[in-house]
């Protein structure tokens, strides 16, 4: 309904199309169930440093595509064009049109190099930063990449109703009628794409939203991924929270987790702020479990082999032994006592008759091992405790220090240094996930002033990422709203703390904020401009902060201060000012003229053709004239198109080659 809302409204006729936005209301009010959405008018991408024709489809680079033209004619430095709405004809400057393809026509992309930063340049580890429509890179992505990807953690626009996400190249505000329809349809073609170049048999799907998009995004994600196990956490980002005027203020946000395949969260080494303060099975010291068995079944008569004596010695400090099992029918006041022992039993609170969690023969077995201890007297007997088989196990590994053993023959244990393994519950509170001291505050230590609105916490990304690639430690990880570049920083964090050689791609627009856009059109500025570009989020901050980061200095080169909250492998702080044994070349998506492409003009740029058989660089073919119309593909090969100059760059790096790659919608 939605584009044919908008195409009524290029309809002339003032009547006549007052009676088709009546009849295409009554329409929209029909009842619908399930997740409904609009398909609205293909989003449109601007090709800059494509030279316009006659037949080029154009728009006016206002910065907003709302009229698509068709030049006719050519004259000096103005072109004739049609409007293709209303078939209008209207003369614009060359120096004010861009030409755009909407969404599903043949481009063809190229990956040109910006800047690279090489701060290990014996290590193969090459990260990748591309500033591009992010539609139009996932394309090229799934030709790279098909199912090959282990994780996809993205940070979307919220669609809060301000201006902090655009739609055809226009900010999408709290006024537009169909904004959220236009979010979901903008989500949809992004994460059909998604879904392909993610490993089908491991992988995840990660994506944080706060409560404007929380229910449809989980009601889409439901409806393109039936055979994924979904589950959605809540987490903590802003302690004192985010004023929303005569609303509760957000402190919150939500994490939906897309597992598909064999895909689970791995048990991590967590501190005591990942318990929640709850009530855990997982615990940040050694745990002594009670003998005597509570919760069901707990009564003699469901167990009667586990009602029996424990001997200690008048004082309780010395264990003696263990009687045998009393038949139901025996009266425990009838058991014999041996002489200078007290025979403690399983009674409850009410003193009612109870029974031990373990057998007599175990029990004996594991004080033997120094597992057993005695607690004090109580009116009903005493407090006894063992270690349970996972616990005893973290003795004998090492993991709890033997300090001693106790009169009772007990070891003492220091646990001083154990951290649980444990897969947390759906709330996380915890406080190095607060995105204004280590997200914003991070980024002052790059930039010295907040760059960048709302960034995300260093530390929660990282968590959020590993929970899912720790046992990964040669995952891609791929990051399509890449925003300030958190999550290559973390990727690179992560690997500095236990060596991995995780990868992560991550792609970014290069768009300026509402306020600039404004005042860059005022000095008379347009998008492609140098002056224009340069105040773009991936040259202004992503890549910034890429290189910061992994050279470990600020944006005028001094030493970042201050350690990471995380140690390296050998449990060594990891100074800010070291940096990370990492690189990444920084490329922007371009195009070529498709009709340039057919008639084989642009391959002379990008010769030689290399080969790719099963991921193996083949022999160059012979060519006939230097034309691709000429070549035979052997079966189950392609070509990829590259300079030999980037071609030998890239060897040199040990990094994926630019492809340049018809695409096309689905």
């Amino acid at each position: 309904m939605a584009a044919l809302t908008d195409l009524i409204n290029q309809v002339e006729d003032k009547t006549l199309r007052e009676r088709l936005l009546q009849e295409a209301s009554r329409l929209s009010k029909q009842k619908k169930f399930g997740l409904v959405f609009e398909e609205h008018i293909p989003e449109c991408t601007p090709l800059y440093g494509i030279t316009i024709k006659c037949g080029s489809t154009v728009s006016k680079k206002t910065g907003v595509i709302n009229d698509v033209y068709r030049v006719i004619k050519i004259t000096g430095d103005e072109a004739v064009c049609i409007r293709l709405a209303s078939g209008e004809k209207e003369t614009i400057a060359l120096s004010e049109l861009v030409p755009v393809a909407k969404f599903g026509e043949p481009i063809y992309p190229t990956l040109q190099p910006i800047d690279r930063v090489e701060n290990a340049p014996d290590d193969g580890l090459w990260h990748t930063l591309i500033e591009a429509d992010n539609y139009h890179a996932l394309q090229l992505l799934e030709y790279l990449y098909p199912k090959q990807v282990d994780c996809i953690y993205i940070d979307p626009p919220y669609n809060t109703g301000a201006r902090d996400w655009k739609y055809n190249n226009d900010y999408v505000d709290s006024s537009d009628s169909w904004r959220h329809s236009k979010w979901l349809s903008m989500m949809q073609k992004r994460l059909k794409i998604a879904k392909r170049i993610l490993n089908p048999n491991n992988s995840v799907l990660i994506v944080t939203i706060d409560e404007k998009e929380y229910l449809h995004l989980g009601c889409l994600l439901e409806e393109m991924f039936p055979e994924a196990n979904i589950q959605m956490v809540s987490s903590c980002i802003m302690p004192g929270g985010v004023s929303r005027g005569n609303e509760f203020a957000r402190s919150d946000e939500y994490i939906y987790f897309v597992k598909i395949g064999a895909a689970t969260p791995v048990a991590l080494q967590l501190g005591e702020e990942w318990l929640g303060g709850v009530k855990n099975t997982s615990r940040a010291k050694v745990h002594w479990e009670g003998l005597l068995r509570t919760g069901t079944n707990n009564m003699r008569s469901d167990r009667p082999n586990l009602f029996y004596p424990v001997l200690v010695s008048q004082d309780g400090q010395k264990f003696l032994g263990a009687g045998e099992p009393l038949k139901l029918s025996e009266d425990k006041n009838a058991y014999s006592v041996p002489e200078g022992a007290i025979a403690v039993w399983p009674l409850h609170t009410d003193n009612s008759e109870g029974c031990w969690r373990i057998g007599r023969d175990t029990l004996l077995d594991l004080q033997s091992n120094h597992v057993v201890r005695l607690g004090g007297f109580t009116p009903r007997g005493m407090a006894i405790n063992y270690l349970k088989k996972g616990e005893y196990a973290k003795v004998l590994d090492g993991t709890y220090k033997i300090k001693g053993i106790n009169e009772d023959n007990s070891y003492i244990l220091d646990d001083s240094d154990y951290r649980p393994s444990f897969i947390p519950s759906t709330q996380w509170v915890i406080p190095s996930h607060d995105a204004s001291r280590h997200g914003s505050g991070m980024l002052r230590k790059i930039f010295g002033d907040k760059a960048f609105s709302f960034p995300k916490s260093l530390y929660a990304t990282r968590d959020t990422i590993r929970f899912f690639v720790a046992d990964k430690p040669n995952a891609l990880i791929v990051d399509f709203f890449a925003g300030s570049g958190t999550t290559l920083h973390a990727v690179n964090l992560l690997n500095a703390e236990d060596g991995g050689h995780r990868r992560c791609i991550m792609v970014t627009n290069n768009e300026v904020s509402s306020d600039e856009a404004k005042t860059l059109t005022a000095k008379g500025y347009q998008p492609g401009d140098p002056e224009w570009e340069k105040l773009g989020i991936a040259r202004y901050v992503t890549w910034p902060r890429t290189v910061c980061s992994i050279e470990g200095h600020d944006v005028n080169g001094a030493p970042l201060k201050g350690n990471y909250l995380a140690n390296d492998a050998q449990g060594n702080p990891i100074p800010m000012a070291q940096g990370f044994r990492a690189n990444c070349e920084y490329f922007k998506l371009g195009f070529l003229d498709k009709d340039d492409v057919a008639l084989g003009r642009q391959f002379k740029e990008i010769l030689p053709l290399l080969w790719l058989k099963a991921g193996a660089v083949g022999e160059r073919p012979e060519l006939q004239d230097e034309t691709p119309d000429m070549l035979i593909l052997p079966e189950n090969q392609f070509a990829v198109l590259i300079s030999e100059s980037s071609f030998m760059a890239c060897l040199k790096r040990r990094s994926s080659v630019f492809a340049i790659l018809q695409c096309r919608d689905g």
